[in-house]
């Protein structure tokens, strides 16, 4: 898998202060979307193991909440594997700290994934630019979802993050 960045002290991708991994790799190609550099999956450089210890030394911040997971697509094809443990390594580690991903694809596509039910909150669908809307919060269009993983999983039913 390969990235584009890892933002830390973010504020504008989840909820408190956060961590951000810009994965590469997606095929989604929304209209509008802010970050057509990321498409390419081999665009950006081979999150290895110097960057995962960055990644982890950032987690490893009491004042950061919590973990972004965007992209890109985190879900896209050749990232799932990587990603998946990736998750699965920061629910141990860090157990405290909330896990975001956003993805492109619906819930209901991904649902079954192994590693879902480690997230915290996903935000799904495509973004769609004629659906744009400023003012809301945590997605970019109105067909965007902000799912509250374990209440959905729990319930059997899409339960929204509040």
């Amino acid at each position: 898998m390969n990235y584009h960045n890892i933002t830390v002290d973010d504020m504008l991708n989840g909820d408190g202060l956060r961590t951000v991994l810009w994965v590469a790799g997606c095929d989604h190609h929304c209209q509008g979307c802010q970050n057509q550099q990321t498409w390419p999956a081999d665009s950006g450089i081979p999150f290895d193991e110097g960057a995962k210890a960055e990644l982890f030394g950032y987690l490893s911040r009491d004042y950061i909440n919590g973990i972004t997971f965007s992209g890109g697509d985190p879900l896209y094809c050749k990232n799932r594997e990587t990603v998946g443990l990736l998750i699965s390594e920061i629910r141990e580690r860090f157990p405290n700290k909330t896990i975001w991903l956003y993805t492109g694809s619906l819930f209901e596509e991904i649902r079954r994934l192994p590693f879902i039910p480690m997230i915290d909150v996903i935000v799904d669908g495509p973004y769609i630019e004629a659906l744009r809307d400023v003012q809301l919060h945590w997605k970019g269009s109105r067909n965007q979802r902000v799912i509250d993983v374990k209440r959905t999983l729990a319930s059997g039913r899409i339960v929204l993050w509040d």
